[in-house]
């Protein structure tokens, strides 16, 4: 049986080649994927959350990938509803999300990781999101260093994309390349599993599972379809011309001033020079020019268009006329806009995208620098709203919620609040806005540690006032230490990140391409088949907690050896036998080595 890496790597290879895939539900059969997908899927979150069954990654065994799989040779496996629940949008409405039981995850990561080995070199390069070594931030890059001298952002969003997805259009598109009829019904029976609510049952008529592994490589699939529309049908026809036409305006007065100064009339030449530099250098309503841009991240996505607004509203029209026949899907009219790139903003992955113009921006040459480059911005609505979100009454409050905690624990809370957002927008050329966030955190902050400690606010910022080495130079900032015996301090630190915008920051959503699967810790204590607590080598499962602190024992009891062997190993899971795995969750003492 062929390891991981070399399946994907072929399925890799056929992808590039453009080249039809005949067999690939036989690819389920491989074991080894089942455990590439468990390394995983295991350090997950949500791997201890149960779906519509109680099953969870606990209880993960060897046994358990070879029942699947006999399930899925014979062609028996059925996937389980979903359990439906409900988080909230930044609109304030509720975007429904689908939890699958632990067997359904396993073998969706599967699925995903055959798909995407074969479909990710043919995806568009417009494409940015739920994609490896690409993200946000290289859509925005790409805007920001390509778009130059755009006059028109179309900002485009499909109206519930994903509940929306018809699923015999999807299974179409998957049909144009997979010949494999047993792979295609698996991917439609897990389209039609359904979902539970409130335990009622209901069926799923259109859309993918929110929530599912899967779902984020079917989308793209599906959505590829409108990328392929544009590079073939709208970039061309509004892409032409090599270049603008000169402004004779121009050049007119750049000639008269050039005479003037011949002739020994400095002041005459100054004046139709300065006269001059209020013009563009080349025609802007050129109609042998236009450009047409275009960046997706998910179901949004944005077009730039070098020309005139009639235009945009033609592409605007297209793209609904598109989406709604061949797609069946529908624009959201409230949030696709046509708007002006230098009187206005468009909104895209929270930033706000403009076109610059400034005559009186100029290099040492005394040549015009800015005009026509692109730039990114941090709103204003949005520190305003994280500002809120630490006061009350116009005022800094500290968080009660808090207050049990230790301080390190409410620095640190505060510290990951604080740091998300600004390594977000650290692409935007106002990132010092967030300084008016920072004050009002870091006020919060030390009002919590002075209501936990019954203090003034004063002696808590003498307390753990500090200065923190950045490469912008020294920084002022809120440190805890927590001195450890024959180890290393515990530090946390709110504050001490530079706020200078940076051309080169970046955060991918997934990992890189191409890294090669290499077995981790937990896999090869799987394999070696050895309890860990009594040495049987007969049915062993792996022993999952959800998080390190569970494994504190309320009060003044004496750990039980298997939660001091995990504590010491620092790690959350523990391989055992059958018989001790039931006797850890019945709270008995499990079976020991006899040298124990």
């Amino acid at each position: 049986m062929r390891n991981a890496d070399t399946v994907l790597g072929i399925i890799r290879e056929r992808g590039k080649r453009g080249l039809p895939l005949g067999d690939l539900y036989r690819q389920l059969y491989n074991p080894d994927l089942y455990l590439r997908a468990y390394a995983r899927l295991s350090t997950n979150n949500g791997a201890m959350t149960p779906g519509t069954t109680p099953e969870t990654v606990d209880a993960m065994s060897l046994a358990k990938i070879a029942t699947l799989i006999d399930d899925l040779r014979h062609e028996r496996y059925r996937w389980t509803p979903v359990r439906r629940t409900y988080v909230p949008k930044k609109s304030g409405k509720l975007r429904p999300l689908g939890l699958p039981s632990w067997s359904d995850k396993l073998l969706q990561e599967v699925i995903r990781s055959l798909l995407e080995a074969y479909y990710e070199p043919q995806f568009s390069d417009h494409s940015h999101g739920f994609r490896p070594g690409r993200g946000c931030h290289t859509a925005l890059t790409t805007v920001k260093e390509t778009w130059t001298g755009t006059k028109w952002y179309i900002e485009g969003d499909v109206s519930q994309c994903f509940e929306r997805i018809d699923h015999q259009v999807l299974l179409s598109i998957l049909r144009e390349k997979i010949l494999d009829q047993r792979f295609l019904r698996l991917i439609q029976t897990l389209l039609q599993a359904g979902y539970l609510e409130n335990w009622q049952y209901h069926v799923t008529l259109s859309g993918t599972p929110q929530g599912a592994i899967v779902s984020p490589i079917l989308s793209n699939l599906y959505l590829d379809k409108l990328d392929k529309y544009i590079e073939d049908e709208l970039i061309p026809a509004y892409t032409r011309g090599q270049g603008r036409q000169k402004n004779r305006r121009y050049f007119a007065l750049m000639t008269q001033a050039y005479k003037r100064r011949k002739q020994g009339r400095p002041d005459e030449a100054y004046a139709l020079t300065k006269e001059a530099q209020h013009l563009p250098t080349v025609d802007p309503y050129d109609p042998a020019y236009r450009r047409l841009h275009y960046a997706r991240y998910a179901d949004d996505w944005l077009l730039g268009l070098v020309g005139p607004k009639e235009e945009a509203e033609t592409i605007k029209e297209r793209l609904s006329t598109f989406l709604r026949e061949t797609l069946k899907l529908e624009l959201s009219q409230e949030k696709t806009l046509i708007t002006h790139a230098t009187t206005g903003a468009a909104r895209f992955l929270g930033y706000e995208i403009v076109t610059h113009y400034n005559d009186e921006k100029r290099d040492h040459l005394g040549h015009r620098t800015l005009n026509g480059h692109i730039g990114l911005r941090l709103p204003n609505d949005v520190v305003e709203k994280k500002r809120v979100l630490y006061m009350r009454g116009g005022k800094a409050m500290p968080r009660p919620a808090l207050l049990f905690n230790e301080d390190y624990t409410i620095v640190q809370q505060y510290q990951a609040e604080y740091r998300g957002l600004v390594q977000y927008y650290l692409l935007a050329q106002n990132v010092a806005w967030l300084w008016r966030l920072h004050w009002v955190m870091q006020t919060s902050l030390l009002k919590t540690l002075a209501a936990k400690h019954k203090a003034s606010v004063k002696k808590m910022l003498r307390k753990y006032r500090a200065t923190a080495t950045t490469p912008s130079g020294p920084m002022r900032c809120l440190e805890v230490v927590v001195e450890r015996e024959g180890q290393k301090p515990l530090v946390a630190r709110f504050g001490g990140i530079p706020l200078r915008r940076q051309t080169a920051a970046a955060l991918i959503d997934r990992d890189p391409p191409h890294v090669y699967f290499r077995r981790n810790e937990l896999i090869k204590r799987l394999l070696a088949g050895a309890c860990e607590l009594c040495g049987a080598t007969d049915n062993c499962e792996v022993h999952h907690v959800r998080k390190l602190a569970d494994l504190k024992p309320k009060g003044r009891a004496e750990k039980p050896l298997w939660v001091r062997i995990m504590a010491s190993r620092r790690r959350k899971t523990l391989v055992v036998c059958r018989c001790c795995h039931e006797a850890i969750h019945a709270g008995r003492l499990p079976r020991q080595r006899a040298s124990a």
